[in-house]
């Protein structure tokens, strides 16, 4: 395709993490809970797993264990499909959309429909539409991208934000297969970076304790680990996690292409000062997070 200009794996990580808190929010705001409630999803364990899976329609709990890979599989069945006997995909998935407004009016009160967020829309869209060319391999991504777009700039910006990480996400989920971790391996090893504290990893995606020591122990015998109480990585651990993230990089790049790296240098200012005020707006976001994206490069 004509008028694409290539970008380097580091602006695509850059671009993604600049903006990643105006669609991650979602997971955490108070608005969430109140949308999801109004079409009877009160457990918050289930709002997440339907949220986030209504894009695939009324699916059986097998194919949300499989598309977001490092969740216990008897946790998701506990919302999932119990959660299509409450509420339609649809209903959820109109329920996200207003928690999504709500919570991006409050962060941005005065420019929410302002020329900065129209100009982050529009450079975002172009890149969600570009990673809509090469679907495949990405299951997740591709249900949300026959999602229809909406009309607003604000919620423009951050559907565009959701398809985009998405398109990373499921880029990641199959490198970390090809390295052969399940899901408390891909955990234990990212906690082992000291990125995210191993004990929000375990409780959040709902692995017992001693799963998650099996799953340690795992890692050590495939050199992943050092011997000992503490999470470290060996050099071969470290390498392959660097690996992982690196080629997750590579994949991640495709869609920004459509903007090249002036368009991305623009992306990542702009929705730099938006995530900041996301995270500043009191919508429940993480400290662990903030502290990450706040330093994003």
């Amino acid at each position: 395709m004509s008028g694409l200009i290539g970008v380097t794996p580091h602006t695509a990580r850059r671009t993604f993490r600049a903006a990643e808190p105006i669609h991650g929010m979602i997971y955490f705001t108070p608005y969430g809970p109140d949308a999801y409630g109004k079409v009877g999803i009160t457990d918050p364990r289930m709002a997440y797993f339907a949220s986030r899976s209504a894009a695939l329609g009324r699916v059986p709990a097998e194919t949300v264990i499989a598309t977001f890979f490092n969740f216990s599989p008897a946790i998701v069945r506990r919302c999932i499909p119990a959660a299509w006997d409450i509420a339609t995909p649809a209903q959820v998935l109109a329920a996200r959309l207003d928690a999504a407004d709500r919570s991006l009016r409050q962060a941005w009160p005065d420019d929410v429909a302002g020329p900065q967020v129209r100009e982050a829309a529009d450079l975002a869209q172009r890149a969600a539409q570009r990673a809509a060319t090469r679907p495949q391999g990405r299951p997740l991504f591709a249900a949300h991208a026959a999602l229809p777009w909406p009309d607003a700039p604000h919620l423009v910006l951050w559907h565009a934000q959701t398809l985009l990480r998405e398109y990373r996400g499921d880029g990641h989920v199959a490198l970390l297969l090809a390295e052969g971790l399940d899901g408390p391996g891909a955990l234990i090893s990212h906690a082992a970076t000291g990125a995210v504290p191993a004990e929000v990893l375990r409780a959040t995606r709902g692995w017992s304790e001693q799963e998650w020591a099996a799953g340690a122990e795992g890692l050590r015998e495939q050199g992943w680990l050092a011997d000992g109480p503490e999470l470290a990585l060996t050099e071969l651990g470290q390498q392959r996690r660097q690996a992982v993230e690196d080629r997750t990089d590579q994949l991640a790049a495709y869609p920004y292409e459509a903007i090249g790296e002036d368009g991305c240098a623009r992306l990542s200012e702009l929705t730099a000062r938006l995530s900041a005020a996301v995270m500043a707006a009191d919508l429940g976001f993480p400290a662990v997070l903030a502290t990450q994206y706040a330093g994003a490069s």
